[in-house]
């Protein structure tokens, strides 16, 4: 079991970056190059970040539900090494998995009827229309991904840039947990195959906004109780109910609200960020007219980096990680996700080319600096968490505005 919750836990506030690389993205794993995570790593760590979380793609890892490639375990073990000579703590993310805006499957993991029609399946490189199976209820899927954890954490047990695990990327945009109850023994076989191979080991599973907004059966309550560190994703690009795209308030928020609902557990908001354009620029004034997401002039969004970044450590939360490295090499732009999902392109603090967006400074300026603790003000929640999961939507954008008409953020607005 994770151990128990801490009110405050002392020690460095993390800044920390989630990682692919510019010119495979998700082929990373396949196409691998050690100097190139060399140079990405030795740029993060000069920058002054100090973490990076990055993705075991499930298909590339297990080719067979009772087979874990030697050869990308070995790859991973060359990150890890990679990220101690640079001074990098790692948050590896298993089955992944979903990842923007694309579920990235192993084709033993299809033939079921699960799946989100958002999003697309790609599995050996192609597009496919088959349904995933689910695995908080298929034990046979379910004892593979124990099969995977085990053999990761063991591969990494006591390296000394680990940080922590991550049970997936937003998982729930991929499956979701029939019941509490199937979510709970999912959580429990996962967690305990890790603790088996690695009894030092800290584990966390990324959970993201729409596990606020719906009940998708694996939220707060669920992870608090197996993991030992509480993960949230939010982004106020995808928020119909933030007050602007630019909306630094909605990030403490969510992570006020998770911690709320996960007992009081510590909290690291491992993804945040902005796809950009930069003034002047054809390439980013075409993206803008074609994404049907919008794009955030970079310097706008390096001032709401900073407001984020500062919003988020007074909120007490133990770190908070950058979507995401880099933009991505125009040449894989006709795959996926980044076909259709153009905005995809450019969440980078870095751009293809490896220069700087003007985030890098700022984010640079703000690295370094303690924790602070928790707030205790939280007169703005006038509910119970059992009413909450009743109809979260609705409670969750009630309790914004309470929120922001609190004292909480008045104050500290800008």
């Amino acid at each position: 079991m994770a151990a128990e919750p801490k009110a405050n836990t002392s020690g460095r506030f993390r800044v920390g970056v989630n990682y692919w690389p510019a010119r495979t993205a998700m082929g990373w794993w396949s196409d691998f190059d050690h100097d190139e995570v060399a140079t990405d790593f030795a740029r993060i760590a000069a920058s002054g970040l100090d973490s990076v979380r990055l993705f075991l793609t499930w298909e590339a890892f297990q080719p067979a539900p009772d087979e874990v490639d030697r050869k990308m375990l070995d790859r991973l073990v060359t990150v890890a090494d990679i990220a101690g000579r640079t001074g990098l703590a790692i948050v590896p993310t298993l089955f992944t998995g979903h990842m923007s805006g694309v579920n990235w499957i192993p084709t033993w993991a299809l033939g079921g009827s699960d799946g989100d029609e958002r999003f697309r399946v790609v599995t050996g490189g192609r597009v496919t229309k088959t349904g995933l199976r689910n695995w908080y209820a298929d034990p046979d899927i379910g004892a593979a991904q124990e099969l995977l954890a085990a053999e990761a954490a063991a591969a990494l047990a006591g390296h000394e840039a680990l940080w922590v695990w991550d049970l997936g990327n937003e998982n729930s945009n991929c499956v979701i947990p029939p019941s509490q109850a199937s979510a709970r023994n999912w959580l429990d076989q996962i967690t305990s195959a890790i603790r088996m191979a690695d009894p030092t080991a800290r584990i966390t599973i990324g959970l993201h906004m729409e596990d606020l907004e719906e009940d998708r059966k694996l939220g707060p309550q669920e992870a608090s109780e197996a993991c030992d560190l509480l993960s949230m994703h939010g982004y106020p690009i995808y928020a119909s109910w933030a007050e602007s795209t630019t909306d630094e308030h909605l990030l403490p928020f969510l992570a006020h609200v998770t911690r709320w609902l996960g007992h009081g557990r510590d909290l690291l908001f491992s993804e945040f960020g902005l796809p950009t354009y930069r003034h002047g620029d054809p390439a980013g004034n075409k993206a803008r007219r074609e994404s049907p997401s919008p794009l955030i002039e970079e310097h706008t969004a390096a001032a709401y980096t900073e407001r984020a970044l500062i919003s988020l450590r007074e909120a007490g939360c133990a770190g908070a990680i950058l979507w995401c490295y880099t933009d991505y090499d125009p040449t894989i732009w006709e795959t996926p996700p980044f076909d259709q999902a153009i905005h995809e392109r450019s969440f980078g603090l870095w751009r293809a080319d490896g220069s700087p967006k003007p985030s890098v400074s700022v984010v640079a300026a703000l690295t370094g600096t303690d924790r602070t603790d928790s707030p205790h003000d939280d007169t703005w929640i006038d509910i119970e968490p059992n009413e909450f999961v009743l109809e979260p939507g609705k409670h969750l954008r009630s309790l914004y505005r309470r929120y922001r008409n609190s004292g909480d953020t008045t104050s500290r607005d800008r």
